[in-house]
């Protein structure tokens, strides 16, 4: 999931609903882009696409802030 911050008064919803998904979250990078005033994260999730796609959903709900996602065909085994 890419996602892309325009407004900072989403930050804190934001990350709240991130914390809210943390048992799906694999790894997560955020790069401040501060010249533009712009913040650029990119979620790795192992996750139903449906959880996925609520969470992307509620997020592109937030003033300011755009997502995308890209989904992997490879489901994940118990070893």
């Amino acid at each position: 999931m890419s996602i892309i911050v325009e407004n900072q008064d989403s930050v804190e919803r934001l990350n709240g609903l991130l914390h809210d998904y943390g048992e799906y979250i694999i790894g997560r990078m955020g790069i401040p882009y501060r010249q533009k005033k712009i913040n650029i994260l990119s979620i790795a999730l192992d996750a139903p696409q449906d959880t996925i796609s609520a969470l992307a959903g509620k997020l592109g709900n937030l003033k300011g802030v755009s997502v995308k996602t890209a989904y992997s065909h490879v489901t994940c085994q118990n070893f």
